[in-house]
């Protein structure tokens, strides 16, 4: 199988993907060279550069197209159109984990630097003048921090902020039992209890307008290293101006440049309490390397065992469905047939298999099927009468 990894991929992790039998090339091919040659190969890696489109999609897998995962180094999947990647048949993978802590120390350094108005402090005596009164700030110990989105990087900053002495409050409909946040029953609450506020969301939608900016303190900081349209602008300048808030610290932005060296514009630019950086929370050597090797396993676990762990266009499991299920248990010869019969014999039965695991047992095989309907005696018994099954049970 062959294996395109488009934005790059490091050294270790194109090793890996060699050692377990794939060819794998990383010279970076233009838009209109992937139109054509991606339907040669079996998966596709990418980080943030690399526009998937539903033309591409189905460029690389229509009239014997082979394309079948797309890889994202990262969790971020805004340049993937992951309608069109299901409608064509490919499943698209993340690597969740690797970019964790970069991004958590990130968060906490942007939270330093603008307590302590460091990048101003540093400004002023890169240009020569010597002020100490003008970048007094305070210190984070003793804080509230109040998280919008406890996730990964959630737990990962909530961790780090309670070693450096601070509490720590947030809201996530999906709660981790152990934790070191002290979860709280919205995201009004959250921005009402804390000095500083960092989002974790993910998303393209508008998680702090004018009304939420409104109900934060007005000795209080907003901190952003997750999407840039997480936040309005326009209203964090108002906000900013006015007084309404403390100041702000951001890696993220509504409009970011597309490429390296490009201008960057914002009217917040003109803001002296702000803190700002490019879009830095996974730019570590650390982070490259751990995503470029999970992203890898997680490719090679589709396409060597069919494993949907870290999917995004599809449930991880069968029970992210929805659908009820069920399971019937099968011990069986480890010889050719067994599994046509058994699904034979489920079929005629009207029982819609879901899915199927197996493994060798002391020379035989138990095979777990998942069925969406809930197996009869008579099921039962048909299966367990099929030459070669040995035991079933539900």
């Amino acid at each position: 199988m062959r294996i395109l990894a488009n934005d790059g991929l490091v050294d270790e992790a194109v090793a890996f993907l060699n050692k377990e039998g794939f060819r794998v090339e990383t010279d970076k091919r233009s838009p209109d060279d992937l139109l054509g040659e991606l339907r040669d190969f079996d998966a596709l890696i990418i980080r943030s550069a690399t526009k998937v489109t539903g033309e591409l999609l189905r460029a690389a897998t229509q009239n014997g197209g082979k394309l079948k995962v797309v890889g994202r180094g990262g969790v971020g999947v805004d340049n993937i159109d992951l309608i069109a990647a299901r409608q064509c048949g490919v499943i698209v993978k993340f690597a969740p984990s690797g970019n964790t802590n970069a991004a958590a120390e990130l968060t906490i350094g942007l939270m330093f630097a603008v307590a302590r108005k460091l990048p101003m402090a540093h400004a002023t005596l890169k240009g020569g003048v010597w002020h100490k009164k003008r970048f007094g700030g305070i210190e984070l110990a003793g804080k509230t921090l109040g998280l919008i989105g406890c996730g990964r990087i959630g737990q990962s900053v909530a961790a780090k902020a309670v070693a450096l002495g601070m509490k720590v409050v947030g809201y996530d409909p999906y709660r981790i039992i152990d934790t070191k946040v002290e979860y709280l029953e919205t995201v009004d609450e959250v921005l009402q209890a804390a000095q500083f506020v960092s989002l974790h969301t993910g998303g393209g939608g508008v998680v702090i307008g004018e009304g939420e900016l409104a109900l934060m303190r007005p000795d209080a900081y907003l901190i952003n290293a997750s999407r840039g349209k997480n936040v309005s602008e326009a209203a964090l300048y108002a906000a900013l101006q006015n007084g309404v808030i403390a100041g702000a610290a951001l890696d993220t932005y509504e409009n970011e440049p597309k490429l390296e060296g490009q201008p960057f514009t914002s009217p917040l630019l003109e803001l002296d309490n702000v803190v700002f950086s490019a879009h830095l929370g996974a730019s570590t050597k650390n982070a490259e390397r751990r995503t470029g090797l999970e992203i890898a396993e997680v490719v090679t676990d589709y396409l060597r065992r069919g494993d949907f762990s870290n999917s995004v266009n599809v449930g991880e499991t069968v029970e992210e469905e929805g659908q009820v299920i069920y399971t019937i248990f099968v011990t069986h010869e480890d010889k050719p047939g067994m599994f046509g019969k058994l699904g034979s014999a489920l079929g005629e039965l009207g029982v819609n298999i879901r899915e199927n695991n197996s493994r060798r047992l002391d020379g035989d095989v138990q095979t777990v099927y998942v069925v969406h309907q809930k197996p009869t005696p008579g099921v039962v018994a048909t299966l367990a009468a099929i030459d070669g099954v040995h035991r079933v049970a539900v």
